[in-house]
């Protein structure tokens, strides 16, 4: 198989499938190294396909056109990342991100796609197996999430909750 080809197979395969998908366990179905998928897909992403490297793996975003998305700006601390992404979730959101601002290298952003309790749980786990420093510790607590849910009515719902928390930013 050329590697033309087998690229298309993988962007077939990340369509297809809406779960994400491991480096590691693609380049075993393609019997080829990680290595290879890893520049697949920087091919892939170059062409123009919208892979996102999630921590779970690569995924291609289904096509959302009646969610509605919003940019928030919330702050709070390490200990209450738990009950800040718990508190989207429950109340019927999604986490597609998290963003800093840094002032040395502007922009840095993290592909969270969490979605379910279940996600929440498996990041904070994966935080405390790696003994990851969130990136909002690099801003003392103030980072920014695009959050997408069903419609207008939820995003005001985790808005406010997030606000009664004391997490939102607001003016």
């Amino acid at each position: 198989m050329s590697s033309k080809d087998r690229r298309k197979l993988i962007e077939e395969l990340l369509i297809k499938r809406a779960e994400p998908q491991k480096g590691n366990n693609l380049a075993i179905e393609f019997g080829v190294t990680r290595q290879v998928i890893v520049k697949d897909i920087a091919i892939l992403r170059a062409e123009g396909v919208n892979i996102i490297a999630t921590p779970e793996g690569y995924i291609i975003p289904q096509n959302s056109k009646n969610r509605v998305k919003r940019v928030i700006a919330v702050s709070h601390r390490s200990d209450e990342i738990e009950d800040e992404l718990t508190c989207i979730v429950k109340f019927g959101g999604s986490i597609e991100n998290v963003i800093i601002e840094h002032p040395l290298y502007g922009e840095i952003r993290g592909m969270l796609m969490i979605k379910t309790l279940y996600d929440v749980q498996s990041f904070m786990e994966k935080c405390k197996e790696y003994k990851a420093e969130p990136l909002s510790a690099l801003t003392r607590g103030v980072h920014i999430h695009t959050i997408e849910a069903e419609n207008e009515e939820t995003i005001e719902r985790i808005l406010s909750e997030l606000k009664t928390r004391g997490y939102l930013i607001s003016d």
